[in-house]
């Protein structure tokens, strides 16, 4: 049996109380590649174990909460002795797996992630997002753990510890160490980002594990079904440009980028969606267009109005009819990420702060037509929802409503100038 070390640090509670919260965790290195951490928070700490290796790099388990309000039990309280007995647990079950002596049978997440994403490359449009997602995020955590010995308590570490983690940047290939955007933690919109951006991975997470529960090849779903999302987190703002913005956006952009931002403006249509157009999917008799594989694998009729179809009658104009409808000034498509420069680039002429994505003219669609009274139904089937959740969520208070009228129309008022003094500081001077 493996000697229990002793650390002045980390051996006691009053110890590690005169420790300073912190993300990093304090380290105690165990034997060549192999560490435990103690991490300090506001509510007591975690034990964290570190296996380091040249084929696998570094990796990382929960171990579990330490002693430091609770008296330690072994199982879900641990003191530093018992915290160094799980984690060489947890390295001699590495060991094993890396020598390809994982017991018949088992079923890791990896496994569970891998099979998911499988799928909705098969049958969704959202594959690749999710794949690099669990590459990213869940893979070196979670990767390796059965998915039957998955915790409740592992995942919400993983889920806290990725939500204060600095965002991804893109890195050039063959770079040893990824591209970050430091985390401003003073910054609560900084924050909600990382959040939102945690929970659409721990979405993506659940989905796996929950298909492969009710498949059979897990035995309970309780580990995750406990954990919940960040609230509030996914609240943001949308913007949207206004008509004298769009309208300047339209003349400042390139003249093959042009009709691009024209067909998003007039259907609210996404990227990918408008870049696959075929001229054959515009039918001027009923003024829509048929975009034939949406975000969720359907596909939809975008309804135009007089505009638009105006707009889609110039751009097949002259056109055979199996052509796709847009294409760049050389005849090639508008493939994944082709927008973001040209839509950077038309923003900075047309003196639009800060620069809108291209995503925005969607927003744009949406937002000015639910001002103009178009009920939230008919805005959610017309961007390709299948209810008006999203819309609700999103543009809901943008919609005319009776009790917007009401206040505007009875709400009191108090006589307030809004140049120089109120009549009430003026009366108290």
């Amino acid at each position: 049996m493996a000697r229990t070390l002793r650390d002045a640090k980390l051996d006691t509670r009053n110890s590690r109380l005169r420790l300073t919260a912190r993300r990093e965790p304090y380290w105690r290195s165990l034997s060549e590649g192999l560490a435990i951490g103690y991490r300090k928070g506001a509510k007591g700490g975690t034990w964290i174990a570190r296996h380091y290796s040249t084929d696998h790099g570094r990796r990382y388990q929960a171990i579990g909460p330490a002693d430091d309000i609770a008296d330690p039990d072994g199982v879900h309280i641990l003191s530093f002795a018992q915290a160094q007995e799980a984690a060489r647990r947890w390295f001699a079950d590495l060991a094993r797996r890396d020598r390809g002596e994982a017991p018949a049978g088992s079923y890791t997440v990896r496994q569970c992630v891998n099979d998911y994403v499988d799928w909705l490359d098969a049958h969704r449009k959202t594959g690749g997002d999710a794949r690099y997602r669990v590459d990213t995020h869940v893979m070196p955590v979670l990767g390796d753990i059965q998915c039957d010995n998955l915790t409740t308590f592992q995942i919400q570490h993983w889920l806290r510890e990725l939500a204060n983690s600095p965002a991804r940047l893109r890195t050039k290939a063959g770079a040893k160490k990824p591209n970050v955007r430091s985390l401003d933690e003073s910054h609560p919109e900084a924050v909600r980002r990382r959040r939102a951006s945690a929970n659409r991975t721990l979405v993506i997470l659940k989905a796996a594990l929950n298909s492969a529960w009710r498949t059979g090849k897990i035995h309970s779903d309780q580990a995750w079904r406990r954990v919940e999302r960040f609230k509030e987190a996914d609240a943001a703002r949308v913007r949207y440009a206004t008509v004298p913005e769009a309208k300047r956006l339209i003349d400042r952009s390139a003249p093959d980028f042009r009709p691009l931002v024209q067909a998003a403006l007039v259907t609210g249509a996404r990227y990918g969606e408008l870049a696959a157009l075929r001229v054959d999917d515009f039918n001027a008799d009923s003024g829509t267009v048929h975009v034939r594989t949406s975000k969720s694998g359907k596909g939809r009729h975008v309804v135009l109005n007089d505009e638009g179809v105006a707009v889609f009658k110039s751009l097949v104009d002259g056109k055979s009819r199996e052509t796709p409808l847009l294409t760049r000034s050389d005849g090639s498509a508008w493939t994944k990420s082709l927008q973001a420069r040209p839509m950077r680039d038309a923003c900075q002429r047309a003196e639009i702060k800060p620069v809108m994505s291209f995503h925005v003219l969607r927003h744009t669609w949406a937002s000015l037509a639910v001002m103009a009274g178009v009920p939230l139904l008919v805005v959610a089937r017309n961007l390709g929802h299948a209810d008006t959740r999203m819309v609700e969520k999103h543009y809901g208070h943008l919609a005319p409503s009776y009790i917007v009228d009401a206040i505007r129309t009875s709400g009191p008022t108090f006589g307030i100038e809004t140049e120089g003094k109120s009549p009430a500081v003026n009366a108290a001077e």
